[in-house]
């Protein structure tokens, strides 16, 4: 047992980077094959290449303006414009630049039952008008895996317990079913400076 253990997550690590490759390879191998060019991986560095160009092009004035234009046009398609800008908001919350990810913070929340937590993401903040005074409520979704199923609930601000973990530490934790969870967390402004950690259920 102790070797399936060992050899799973490899051979899933493998197996996935092996189809990731064949994968991309598949974009610019056919006209390689086609020019009587056969060899293998050609295609995968082309690919990664053009997507490197991609990203410089799109850092440009004129790429900027050229995808501008095109995310124009595609905003104004029936149906297609909400696939799209699904995709896009996805793609925004995974991206390593923190200052343009969608999800601002992890949180944990009290759902479904008292004593019981589940893991999120905070997306935005909204201020809820009430008779009795106004209400910060936050906008935190929590993913059912895969990661762009889930469900959103609205959240008084004060009842959500922020840890001190990052959003790709969040997200490798719902990814992982919770297998990749820390054995300690410390809520961020519970946190006491004469100790390293502070147990979740010490200061609930």
């Amino acid at each position: 047992m102790t070797g399936c253990v060992v050899l799973f997550p490899v051979v899933v690590t493998f197996l996935f980077t092996w189809w990731f490759i064949q994968f991309v390879d598949g974009f610019f191998s056919p006209i390689y094959a086609n020019l009587g060019v056969n060899i293998f991986g050609l295609g995968f560095v082309t690919s990664l290449i053009f997507i490197f160009f991609i990203g410089i092009f799109a850092s440009s004035w004129v790429g900027a303006t050229v995808f501008w234009i095109g995310e124009w046009f595609i905003k104004r398609m029936p149906f297609v414009k909400h696939i799209y800008s699904s995709l896009k908001q996805i793609s925004t919350a995974i991206s390593p630049d923190q200052n343009t990810t969608a999800f601002k913070e992890v949180a944990i929340i009290r759902h479904p039952r008292i004593g019981e937590y589940a893991f999120g993401f905070i997306t935005s903040s909204v201020i809820l008008q009430r008779d009795d005074g106004d209400v910060e409520l936050c906008s935190v979704y929590v993913p059912t895996n895969h990661l762009y199923i889930g469900d959103i609930f609205m959240v008084n601000s004060e009842e959500i317990i922020r840890p001190n973990l990052s959003i790709q530490e969040g997200i490798e934790i719902i990814v992982s079913v919770g297998m990749a969870m820390p054995l300690v967390i410390s809520p961020i402004e519970r946190i006491n400076p004469l100790s390293d950690d502070i147990p979740l259920d010490s200061i609930i």
